[in-house]
């Protein structure tokens, strides 16, 4: 498997994923459009994608100007491997170069994504609006984390 940025020539793919998850399921898939993935990847913020062979196995975008975490999804095939960490490491990697703010993301409460943040070192700072499981991670606690 190897990680490289997502440019808008993957979106197709990235929808894809999107659409194929079994937690946090987009219901209305006219809510995420191609623009969303558009404006994210290329003037919002940035993305990676893990390629297996010639297929997709996961994506993650930070949205730079709301400094959260837009997407982080893994295809249920690719469940497991380690997809999710090594995408989360890339996203945070360079996010704390482009800023010392802390970065934050929302996911279900009771989900695998919750129990996956938590074992990642992100703090849960509350509950969302819409009643979502809200986490932090600063860059304190990031680069506690790193290895010495």
């Amino acid at each position: 498997m190897t990680i490289r940025e997502a440019n808008i020539t993957d979106i197709k793919d990235l929808h894809e994923i999107r659409m194929a998850v079994k937690e946090n399921v987009l219901n209305n898939p006219a809510l995420v459009t191609p623009h969303d993935y558009q404006r994210y990847l290329t003037t919002e913020g940035k993305g990676w994608l893990i390629e297996a062979g010639d297929r997709v196995a996961g994506f993650a975008i930070v949205d730079m100007p709301n400094r959260n975490v837009w997407a982080l999804f893994v295809h249920p095939h690719f469940e497991g491997l380690g997809v999710g960490k090594a995408l989360m490491e890339a996203l945070l990697e360079w996010y704390f170069t482009q800023t010392n703010e802390p970065l934050w993301l929302s996911t279900g409460p009771g989900t695998r994504a919750e129990e996956f943040y938590r074992r990642t070192g992100w703090t849960e700072t509350g509950i969302t609006k819409g009643g979502e499981t809200r986490f932090e991670m600063t860059i304190e606690a990031w680069t506690a984390m790193q290895p010495k």
